[in-house]
């Protein structure tokens, strides 16, 4: 781990002003994906600002009939809130599903939604990476692509969006609330927080230099049958191969979300007027255009079989 300088934020905008300033900085909360990233080499920030600190970590009633959960409140107070396990049962069951209880305690909403992509050459310094190093090339393209997506994806870059809660939050349609450096705030939508790759792999979330995350709203809650359904290689700890997030209606609609399959939470609406045709019908729609490899098509048919499983869930 290189060395680096130290400062406590006193203000959500004070953050956002100190990050900006100076070039390298970073903000630090839970840790739980920076730091790992450092002792890699992967991530060197010269400076990080403390935000753990920040009044961000309540979760309100929102005008609306909504929810505003601060961006420091941990994982572990997000999923076991009354009223998130009550009205927005398909975010509890994405934190549990997402890790252990030691990281659960330490992640923040924040950073959970920032987490870095995930594929094992973004992490094998030795490597060419478009994500680590612009222009230097993809080294996952005729490599190693089992866990990776299927769709979404460029000539550059074919990393998938490692999160369970962000899947969540796609098919609730919630949103995250930003302060700029000058302390100027806008509201952006899930629906466009998280990037595809293009020709820039590198920039995953659309903040501008110091723009710090305050907060994820949750509009007014949709009723019906809320699901989570994780298929991994491992029965616990272990990203999505398939994630299955879904909000189901008893006249047979809904919304449906899925994870691991592409670098950011892949909802399609107009798939989703399938749902009475089945699971079959929805993914065919969700999944036009798909560009798999070899080792990864099977997440296709799989995204098929664990959505057959949520709606039978959804019909008991």
């Amino acid at each position: 781990m290189r060395p680096f300088s130290y400062e406590r934020a006193e203000s959500p905008a004070g953050a956002a002003a100190a990050v900006a300033s100076r070039p390298g900085a970073r903000f630090i909360a839970g840790g739980t994906n920076l730091l790992d990233l450092m002792k890699f080499q992967i991530e060197t920030p010269t400076h990080l600002v403390d935000i753990r600190h920040l009044p961000l970590r309540a979760i309100e009633d929102t005008p609306d009939g909504g929810l505003r959960i601060g961006a420091l409140v941990t994982n572990t107070e997000l999923a076991s809130h009354p009223r998130v396990k009550r009205d927005y049962g398909v975010v509890s069951r994405a934190i549990v599903a997402g890790a252990t209880g030691q990281l659960r305690n330490k992640a923040t909403t924040a950073g959970n939604i920032l987490q870095r992509n995930r594929c094992p050459y973004f992490y094998e310094t030795n490597l060419p990476c478009n994500k680590r190093a612009p222009g230097s090339g993809c080294s996952a393209l005729g490599g190693v692509t089992r866990s990776l997506a299927v769709i979404g994806t460029s000539p550059h870059c074919i990393a998938q969006n490692p999160g369970d809660l962000a899947v969540a939050l796609r098919v609730l349609d919630a949103g995250v609330e930003t302060v700029g450096p000058d302390g100027s705030r806008r509201a952006i939508p899930v629906a466009d927080f998280h990037r595809l790759p293009g020709d820039a792999p590198e920039i995953e979330v659309p903040l501008a230099p110091g723009e710090l995350v305050t907060a994820v709203t949750l509009p007014k809650p949709l009723g019906g049958s809320h699901h989570y359904h994780k298929v991994r290689d491992r029965a616990s700890y272990a990203f999505a191969l398939v994630s299955v997030a879904a909000v189901l209606q008893r006249d047979g609609t809904g919304r449906v979300a899925f994870g691991g399959v592409a670098p950011r939470p892949w909802r399609v609406e107009a798939a989703e007027a399938l749902l009475p045709r089945g699971p079959a019908a929805v993914v065919a729609a969700a999944f036009e255009g798909a560009t798999p490899t070899a080792d990864n098509a099977f997440k296709i048919p799989l995204a098929a079989r664990t959505l057959a499983l949520v709606s039978e869930e959804g019909r008991a």
